[in-house]
């Protein structure tokens, strides 16, 4: 299951009341960091950190304009992706970086004319290839066109595998891979201004996690009617030996603190920076007692929403089953530590306690959830459905 495209690199790169906070309600930038945390027993039986940097600015994220328009009016493709992850599909070699420009045409696919579905999706992929070489300077040439049959990891997480997975067809170009801190400044210094990279937080999480040996880099280009998203993502996998059953964020991600960046001081954006925890078992599973507080909440639908975004803590929902979900909120704090970081699981739902300073126990009584979570989304929406997500940037300059 280790060849899924690299599902557990991407997977996360398509996730994330009303209250006064000095006068000012809640925003949404389009600028976002999210440090996402997957303990998977179920499919690849691996534990995977990513933090992940995302914008739809072309301000933010400074992909060409003349290719991101390119790739949007390209029809069927639905990513392109450049990484140096190992094994990007499968026959690839370690010491070979993969950009992989993702097809979805389920009319290529059912004429099952292996001979046809290649020479069609190469096609596509070779008007694509110079741009991006050129933009990312990048050397990549034609590989081979593969085709997901499957989307497991997709299936267990309740996602679209609109990335990768699901029928898709991939148009992979290699070139020599290139160490994970190397492609990160490299991509950094391309994409990223000055001002977002001095800012710290995520970023430098990032970078940190980037000189770890055993990180890969990803980047994704996912165009979109509107506007293109584009995602920037450093991960690293860690084999999972026995039953997990403490979770200790900071630990995985590699870093003693994570802190918000500061490109957000200027106002009130309690959603640009997101930490999940998701853990998927073949068994019933839940989180039985957590470091920090619960962040206030309210049931609407079956789905659980923060009633107060100023407090920091965490929201856990669903609390039990055979994938489980734990998002951290910042609140109008901006940095997230130790003391608040632990997750223990068990294999059910145990009678809550007295509620301490830093760790509490869950209810005894939690509703389980169907396999679709979009809680992230769920939360990002509250925000998003009072205007469209602000340029920092441009206020900032």
């Amino acid at each position: 299951m280790k060849n899924l495209l690299t599902l557990s690199i991407i997977f996360s790169l398509l996730l994330t009341s009303f209250v006064s906070v000095y006068a000012q309600q809640p925003q949404l930038a389009s600028y976002r960091e999210t440090a996402n945390i997957l303990i998977d027993e179920k499919i690849q039986n691996q534990t995977s950190a990513f933090i992940t940097l995302a914008s739809t600015s072309p301000v933010e994220m400074r992909v060409p304009p003349d290719l991101s328009e390119k790739i949007t009016n390209t029809a069927n493709v639905t990513s392109v992706v450049i990484t140096n992850a190992d094994t990007c599909v499968i026959g690839v070699t370690k010491d070979q970086g993969c950009v992989i420009i993702n097809i979805v045409s389920p009319a290529l696919i059912e004429t099952y004319n292996i001979t046809t579905i290649q020479t069609q999706a190469k096609q596509v992929g070779d008007t694509l290839i110079n741009s991006i070489n050129k933009a990312f300077a990048t050397d990549a040439t034609f590989w081979l066109t593969y085709v997901n049959p499957k989307g497991e990891l997709n299936k267990a997480l309740g996602t679209s595998g609109i990335i990768s997975g699901n029928r898709t067809i991939s148009v992979v170009y290699t070139m020599s891979r290139p160490d994970s801190s190397y492609l990160f400044d490299g991509l950094t210094s391309i994409l990223i201004p000055k001002q977002i990279r001095d800012d710290g937080g995520f970023f430098d999480a990032a970078q940190k996690m980037a000189q770890d040996s055993n990180s890969s880099v990803t980047f994704v280009i996912t165009p979109g009617q509107g506007s293109s998203l584009y995602q920037l993502q450093v991960s690293k996998h860690i084999p999972i030996k026995g039953k997990v059953t403490t979770v200790n964020p900071l630990e995985l991600l590699g870093v003693d603190k994570l802190e918000r960046s500061s490109y957000y001081s200027i106002g009130f954006f309690p959603l640009n920076s997101i930490l999940q925890v998701t853990a998927i078992s073949n068994d019933t599973i839940a989180v039985t007692s957590h470091g920090g507080d619960l962040a206030p909440t309210t049931i609407k639908d079956g789905q659980k929403f923060p009633t107060d975004l100023t407090k920091a803590g965490w929201i856990i929902d669903p609390e039990y089953g055979n994938r489980i979900s734990a998002i951290y909120l910042f609140g109008t704090t901006t940095s997230f530590t130790g003391n608040q970081s632990s997750l223990t699981l068990g294999s059910a739902p145990v009678q809550s306690q007295s509620t301490q300073t830093n760790t509490t126990t869950i209810s005894a009584t939690p509703s389980a959830k169907s396999s679709n979570d979009y809680s992230t989304y769920a939360l990002i929406g509250i925000i998003a459905a009072g205007g469209a997500a602000v340029y920092i940037f441009m206020k900032r300059r």
